[in-house]
């Protein structure tokens, strides 16, 4: 509870007024000077993103309610080799995130793929690493690539959280493996005389961690109060992301996401349906959700159980050039950190943002768009204060000074996970294709990606954007 007791930083330093989007205004000419500075690491291969997509996301118990998670991971992987018109064939892995797992699709990458038409002789894997789950994807398909292992990846992921497995109490499994081992008539009946309704009691799934007991929710209120983040500027900041998100989808940024018709549905899905602008007023009028009377994380700042499944392809440059791909971006820098789950559990951005950039050799003002996660409205804001703290750097991360928040007119422009949805393993490419669409929508050279994740832990990324790029 250290940060509790002891966190003194100074006042949020932005303020979230302008609500509307707006383009960096770099020129082509400067932005030809910044490709002489290109982050590249001298003799390293370069890593390239080509393209990604995503089915729309959606809160949990709506159109999707009675699909399977690997339905939806197999129409993002459907979505993808149909918008680049990719040979099936030309892909060496396919590795997917997910966090909590359909036990009938434990490796839903491979089960995924089968079904999208891939050759059952690619590969696949899933990992899982809460809510980077597919970034981790993203890295470790780079990585085989760094090492000369693959040329062409699938990285992804999927979330579904309209059905998620319910257990039998730990007594009723227990019975029924007993069962199931009984030889005869009689042991059997013995056995089912012990049964009584404490046994029928199920084991329900919760947001939590296993090293606290913890809900994320009551995290981040603990965390807003630390860094003495007000309910009125978590509302607001909800505001922002959701008032942006309407912007770009009405604006066609959000064109990672590609219409899916949903079995049994009879329209097409073709939007998030998460996004929704209120008011401040509206928003002011809901109660605490975890930590109650008193608490400010509502659910209008905090983000909501999601649907959805994204994918993305990445090869090395040579490869994309024999295949006649065109990519979006180069995949420089990625670093994960971990740290308390208990005090810190939502600071991934805090100690991943000084990491990555001193990795790359950058600075803060270096990066012309930020995508950071919002798991909260306060988390995000308590990142931003932590970040622009030279107490913080100093006495919890053993730098000399603060790394520096980012600027908010580069911060997550076209919404966020507040508003967008947060399915916890699809979410990571989501944030990928959004910097490297907004590099090119607003003449950008470099991104940062940042996210925390459960258990205290987090990623920090670093893209750029390749030249004569288009969305």
């Amino acid at each position: 509870m250290a940060i509790i007791r002891a966190f003194t930083s100074s006042s949020l330093l932005n303020t979230f007024n302008n609500v509307g989007t707006r383009a960096l205004g770099t020129s082509a000419t400067q932005f030809a000077e910044a490709k002489k500075t290109s982050v590249a690491k001298p003799g390293a291969k370069n890593i390239v993103l080509i393209d990604g997509v995503r089915t729309p996301f959606l809160m949990s118990g709506t159109q999707y309610n009675k699909l399977m998670p690997h339905d939806l991971a197999r129409q993002s992987l459907k979505s993808l080799a149909s918008r680049l018109s990719l040979d099936k064939n030309s892909v060496d892995y396919i590795s997917m995130g997910t966090v909590i797992q359909e036990v009938k699709t434990s490796n839903i990458a491979r089960e995924a793929a089968l079904g999208a038409g891939f050759s059952d002789r690619i590969p696949a894997h899933t990992v899982t690493m809460a809510c980077i789950s597919s970034n981790q994807a993203i890295s470790t398909c780079a990585g085989f690539m760094y090492a000369g292992v693959y040329d062409a990846c699938i990285a992804g992921g999927v979330e579904f959280m309209s059905d998620v497995p319910i257990r039998h109490s730990r007594k009723m499994r227990a019975l029924m493996l007993k069962l199931n081992k009984a030889k005869t008539t009689g042991a059997r009946l013995s056995l089912l005389s012990q049964l009584s309704m404490k046994h029928l009691m199920p084991e329900l799934p919760a947001v939590a961690e296993f090293s606290t007991n913890e809900s994320m929710g009551h995290s981040g209120d603990r965390l807003a109060a630390a860094f003495k983040i007000s309910r009125e500027e978590q509302d607001e900041f909800a505001l922002r992301s959701h008032t942006l998100a309407h912007n770009a989808q009405e604006a066609g940024n959000l064109s990672d996401l590609v219409p899916f018709k949903v079995p049994g549905v009879d329209q097409i899905v073709d939007k998030d349906n998460g996004i929704r602008v209120s008011t401040k007023e509206q928003m002011a009028k809901l109660r605490a959700a975890f930590v109650k009377p008193h608490g400010t994380v509502t659910a209008a700042n905090a983000s909501y159980l999601t649907d959805g499944a994204s994918a993305c392809l990445i090869c090395t440059e040579e490869k994309a050039k024999e295949m006649g791909w065109k990519p979006k971006a180069y995949i420089r820098d990625f670093t994960y950190v971990s740290q308390d789950p208990k005090d810190q559990l939502l600071l991934g951005p805090s100690y991943a943002t000084p990491k990555v950039l001193g990795m790359a050799g950058l600075k803060p003002s270096d990066i012309d768009v930020w995508e950071i996660h919002e798991a909260f409205a306060g988390q995000v804001l308590a990142n931003l204060k932590a970040m622009d703290s030279d107490w913080f750097a100093q006495n919890y991360q053993g730098l000399p000074g603060k790394v520096g928040a980012p600027p908010m007119e580069k911060l997550n422009n076209w919404g966020g996970s507040l508003s967008i949805g947060h399915p916890f393993g699809a979410t990571g490419v989501r944030l990928i294709m959004h910097a490297a669409h907004r590099l090119i929508k607003e003449d950008g050279h470099l991104a940062c990606i940042t996210a925390c994740a459960a258990g205290g832990q987090g990623v920090g990324m670093i893209v750029e954007r390749y030249p004569g790029a288009t969305v």
